[in-house]
């Protein structure tokens, strides 16, 4: 089966984004498994700053106490410059995606790396757009990935959170 079955939900804030993903760790669902992409905005009012350690990661920002959080149970995590959409964190497999993008110069059609990345895994385009424009008016997204059956139990665990739109998109 593929992995490449995935479960999209938007959320107005980062503290709604993070009740979603304790929702679906709760529920069983591999963390490793799970992407979640935002802006740490207003950056100018306070330090940014990101390092890893070994296995530990640092991040300073106004959303420092989330994302260090969330990169508990995350597998990667990384900080981009996206022009067109500015300063993003990313956590999740989603994190390579970009890089593959960014590496492969995969940008398509007017989309920021993000918007390659996950058009490249599936995502159509006028999906993917909204996306993108989700992340330039500071929303997060939340990106579950798995078999179709597991992207079905991640939507409609996402379906009971708070998200702006939850959105399943097939391999």
């Amino acid at each position: 089966m593929s992995e490449k079955n995935l479960a999209v939900a938007i959320f107005n804030t980062h503290t709604e984004a993070e009740d979603a993903v304790k929702e679906l760790q709760k529920s069983g669902f591999d963390m490793k498994k799970l992407s979640i992409v935002g802006k740490d905005y207003h950056s100018e009012e306070h330090v940014v700053g990101y390092y890893n350690t070994g296995d530990r990661v640092k991040y300073w920002g106004k959303l420092g106490a989330f994302w260090g959080g969330l990169w508990g149970f995350l597998f990667g995590s990384a900080f981009f410059f996206i022009p067109g959409i500015g300063p993003i964190v990313v956590g999740g497999p989603l994190v390579s995606w970009i890089i593959g993008a960014l590496e492969g110069a995969a940008i398509v059609g007017g989309m920021s790396a993000v918007g390659a990345a996950l058009y490249g895994i599936g995502i159509p385009k006028d999906s993917v757009l909204k996306y993108e424009t989700s992340l330039k008016a500071n929303k997060f997204l939340l990106v579950a990935h798995g078999t179709g059956e597991e992207a079905e139990k991640a939507k409609k665990i996402l379906e009971t959170t708070n998200a702006v739109e939850t959105a399943i998109h097939h391999a």
